[in-house]
């Protein structure tokens, strides 16, 4: 199963698909231009909990149901925990010690413990190519995000390898990164659990609120001037993040991850540092070297390779967006468009119980 990105037939899906990480990108930029004046977690929790309101607000005007068992409300707590508290949390904390670009890069290395994941739980095919294209992309994030004397002496290049090199490192916010990553990938990993008790749209939504009081609670303890040095531009890029980079983005991750190739569409947030980098370059004057442009090049053939890798193989699969765009059919109006109705034997337990 993979994800082709070029298929014309389907150019809502495409834009649906790549949407999140485009978000994802630029509102890690946003958060980084606000984060020198206010506090980790804080604008955490502002990222999420109202971004959760706004989700179950058009659930609820979309007809969604809500959660109606103990096992919904277990799952969606436990959800809550990994991908909101944990991820966010680590997220914000890491923000304040590395580049927009940089941070964004850690974080997406979070594809290579989901397909090992989905290969361990879901039995999904990963294949040659695949292994392949995920080991350019953490090579790519790695010349990204490591210290380009750290690499040049490990190559053997003549530059020396410092202990210190590996102790700033240490004491960066690149290993707080990693911690996120490995919490959004067990969390896109839950969600399969999480909807076979609850529309995957609603618990997106409630998993943000769960997830995101408890970063307030902690701001409340430990932090203080959470909003007072804030100015009206950052209360724009706070709602940028919150709105766009929190409601849709999530909204339509856990929706495509409800169903479909775990590892490929994951695979796809090798985008998220692209758009990063090139957006804090842009925004932020934040500079590339030689090694990270290479990087960026290696994270965009890997993409290529895992989409790609049944056809690489000779296997006539049908591609991911081909299958979601004939049982996820976009619905598309002047003002808007809606996310993608599923087919009845795709639903989740609770929308078959609704319709009986």
């Amino acid at each position: 199963m993979q994800l082709k990105l070029s298929a014309s037939k389907f150019p809502i899906s495409t834009i649906l698909l790549i949407a999140p990480f485009f978000l994802w990108g630029t509102a890690m930029v946003a958060m980084k231009g606000v984060i020198p004046h206010t506090t980790p977690f804080f604008m955490a929790g502002v990222r999420l909990v109202p971004a959760g309101v706004l989700i179950l607000i058009a659930a609820t005007l979309s007809g969604r149901p809500q959660p109606s068992s103990w096992q919904a409300w277990l799952w969606i707590a436990l959800f809550g925990l990994v991908d909101g508290t944990l991820f966010q949390g680590f997220l914000a904390e890491g923000l304040v010690r590395t580049s927009a670009g940089l941070g964004s890069v850690m974080i997406d290395s979070q594809p290579l413990a989901v397909a090992l994941l989905s290969l361990w739980l879901f039995q999904e095919r990963i294949g040659l190519w695949g292994w392949l294209g995920l080991g350019l992309g953490v090579t790519g994030i790695s010349l990204i995000g490591l210290p380009d004397e750290l690499i040049y002496g490990v190559l053997g290049t003549g530059a020396e390898v410092r202990l210190g090199n590996w102790q700033d490192l240490f004491a960066s916010g690149e290993w707080l990164m990693l911690l996120a990553a490995l919490s959004m990938a067990v969390g896109t990993v839950l969600i399969r659990f999480v909807t076979k008790y609850v529309d995957p749209v609603t618990a997106t939504g409630w998993h943000m609120i769960l997830g995101g009081l408890p970063l307030w609670g902690v701001s409340w303890v430990v932090e203080s001037q959470q909003w007072e040095n804030l100015v009206g531009a950052e209360w724009l890029a706070l709602g940028y993040a919150t709105l766009f980079g929190s409601a849709i983005a999530y909204g339509l991750f856990f929706y495509f991850a409800s169903s479909g190739s775990l590892t490929s569409l994951s695979s796809l947030t090798f985008l998220t540092p692209v758009f990063a980098l090139l957006f804090g370059h842009l925004l932020l004057s934040e500079v590339l070297s030689s090694l990270q442009w290479m990087g960026v090049f290696l994270t965009l053939v890997s993409i290529y390779l895992i989409n790609q890798r049944d056809n690489l193989a000779g296997q006539n699969k049908q591609p991911i967006l081909e299958e979601t765009s004939a049982t996820l059919k976009p619905l598309v109006t002047p003002l808007t468009v809606k996310l993608i109705e599923s087919k009845s034997e795709n639903l989740p337990e609770i929308y078959k119980k609704n319709m009986k």
